[in-house]
């Protein structure tokens, strides 16, 4: 078996390695490290997060460096101020025993004149963020005209922050370039064009599947319509008690409104993201690696820097628009050995996106039902009672307080003690889920036929003129708002307008996603009508479903009343079906 200690290193990085404990190296680092080490060249590795790129090249870097030459002779690129200061940690631990090693981070959101004075006493290393290192040649505070070494780290994700130009006028910045080491998760077309613009004839090393296959991750996605996301969200995370994990939002505006809503809540929780200052960013870290906060709400830009081993779950509050990134988010938990848990929340129409990211990660997804209420509290139930069983008071409590606590319950026996004990610490989730209602999408659960409950008629301007009929009316609805089609019913379609049924409760969701899309240029407008409006398509007007258009039966439709009107509420009348324990 490959050791570290088998690399022809120089001693003191030897020494460095042996004080961290490391000793198997990964096998990206078993591929790339001694190649690097003996002949140097210009290298591609292809290697997911978490799987020791930055030992890979960073140990050949240090070993290569002269300490005694009062220049940059080494520059590493990395897309987010997190990892660079991540990267820049992790080197400086790994050179800890060379005596006149310095090595400076610069980037962005924190005052350029302290790096400037960093970068003037003459380091042997810079590791920088693309555009705080052109802020730094723009007033030639910095020189890489010596720089022989330069490593782009996570080169796909700085080509997809629009980072291509930036990363180009740096390269041109270096004349002595002996060595460009660039390390992606993907091979791009972006990627192979930088490689085959300023890399000589490059090595390539490939450990992308290693990651993505970690059998230690189980595989969790929970069904449920679009608009119950939020209050899918919530009971996940009062069902797993304990939770020490990152949520993943698409946008920034996501993160920040998700994270605020649980924290109202009462959930610790915070967001990390590319509008928050450094300063705030670092103190978000501090708290998440002490504990304090039980998840953050993350982008995956800013997730990059992020190196945690003790995460339980990842909670994809969205799927990622690319399955490769999905292998980034779930590889944030199960390392170093440990199990984890991947929690992917769809809306009935990503189903197939799951099968996507199946086929990619090589593993069988495991369908889920979103835990009711009553599961939700036995759940914390019996995590209160093994924190009551494990407790493990100081001596000095007992001693003091003891015959204050005998005189309180003397007359009170164990079990009515225990039940007042839980209900204490439980009520508020007992009470929120006294009539909590089914949140699984589909007809797997609370099935029941629509006709004769509260249903709203809704107008819409376009009709056959714009080329509708019933089937591609209900299609374009279902297409642009995640509303399944069981819930369309009565679909009338006239030449100018149409009109259609759905549950009063899902108007106002339905109307205020509609009204900002348009339907060939057209914008689109709605309004509710009354139960009478529109009547019933009875004729063949040349569409494709060859007459009367009858949907099937509508199942309840199972949301959250308050999540159909505008983002902080509104909500109405409508019942779902309700559990009770």
């Amino acid at each position: 078996m490959i050791s570290f200690s088998s690399f022809p290193m120089r001693e003191e990085l030897t020494r460095a390695i042996s004080d961290l404990g490391f000793e198997t190296p990964t096998p990206i680092q078993q591929k790339v490290i001694p190649t690097l080490l003996t002949e140097p060249a210009d290298i591609i590795g292809l290697a997911q997060t978490g799987t020791g790129k930055t030992a890979a090249y960073g140990l050949p870097l240090l070993h290569h460096t002269d300490l005694e030459a009062g220049y940059v002779q080494a520059l590493v690129l990395s897309p987010t101020r997190e990892l660079c200061m991540q990267i820049q940690e992790e080197m400086t631990k790994y050179g800890a025993h060379m005596d006149d090693l310095r090595i400076t981070a610069v980037y962005g959101g924190v005052p350029i004149m302290g790096q400037i004075r960093e970068v003037r006493a003459r380091p042997q290393i810079i590791v920088a963020t693309p555009g705080r290192l052109i802020d730094l040649l723009e007033r030639k505070a910095i020189s890489l005209e010596h720089v022989q070494y330069v490593v782009l780290d996570e080169a796909d994700e700085m080509l997809n922050m629009g980072f291509r130009e930036d990363i180009e006028l740096i390269l041109k910045s270096t004349p002595e370039r002996e060595f460009t080491w660039l390390f992606s998760a993907t091979m791009s077309n972006e990627v192979r064009g930088i490689a085959k613009r300023f890399m000589q004839e490059w090595k390539e090393y490939s450990v992308a599947a290693a990651n993505v296959t970690n059998e230690n991750i189980d595989h969790q996605y929970y069904v449920a319509n679009h608009h119950n996301r939020f209050e899918t969200l919530k009971r996940l995370l009062d069902f797993t008690p304990g939770i020490y994990g990152i949520i993943f939002t698409r946008t920034k505006q996501d993160c920040q409104e998700v994270s605020e809503k649980l924290m109202k809540m009462g959930y610790h929780v915070s967001p990390l993201h590319g509008d928050m200052d450094q300063k705030m960013r670092s103190k978000v870290m501090e708290r998440f690696k002490a504990k304090s906060l039980q998840a953050i709400v993350a982008t995956d830009v800013a997730a990059r820097g992020i190196d945690v081993n003790d995460i339980t779950h990842v909670i994809n509050y969205e799927l990622p628009d690319d399955p490769e990134v999905y292998t980034h988010r779930s590889g944030r938990t199960a390392r170093a050995g440990k199990s984890g848990i991947c929690m992917s929340i769809v809306s009935p129409k990503q189903i197939s996106n799951i099968r996507q990211i199946e086929k990619l990660v090589r593993q069988k997804f495991h369908k889920s039902d979103i835990p009711d209420g009553a599961d939700v509290v036995r759940k914390r139930i019996v995590f209160y009672m093994e924190q009551i069983a494990t407790a493990q008071p100081v001596a000095d409590f007992a001693t003091l307080f003891q015959d204050t606590i005998h005189e309180q319950f003397v007359d009170m026996d164990k079990d009515d003690l225990i039940r007042r004990l839980i209900w204490l610490q439980l009520k508020d989730t007992i009470d929120s889920y006294q009539n909590s209602e089914d949140l699984n999408a589909g007809f797997e659960r609370g099935r029941e036929t629509g006709r004769g409950g509260r249903f709203a008629r809704i107008f819409i301007n376009i009709g056959e003129k714009d080329g509708l009929n019933p089937a591609r009316l209900v299609q374009f609805i279902t297409e642009s708002t995640d509303m399944e089609a069981n819930l369309i019913e009565r679909v009338t379609v006239k030449e100018l307008s149409s009109f259609f049924n759905v549950p009063s409760d899902a108007a106002p969701f339905l109307i205020e996603q509609l009204s900002q899309k348009k339907y060939k240029s057209r914008k689109i407008r709605l309004e509710e009508t009354d139960a009478k409006g529109g009547g019933t398509y009875e004729g063949n007007r040349g569409g494709d479903d060859g007459g009367r258009f009858k949907p099937k039966p509508s199942a309840r439709f199972s949301g959250d009343p308050k999540s159909y009107g505008s983002r902080d509420g509104g909500g109405s009348s409508y019942k779902p079906k309700k559990t009770r324990y």
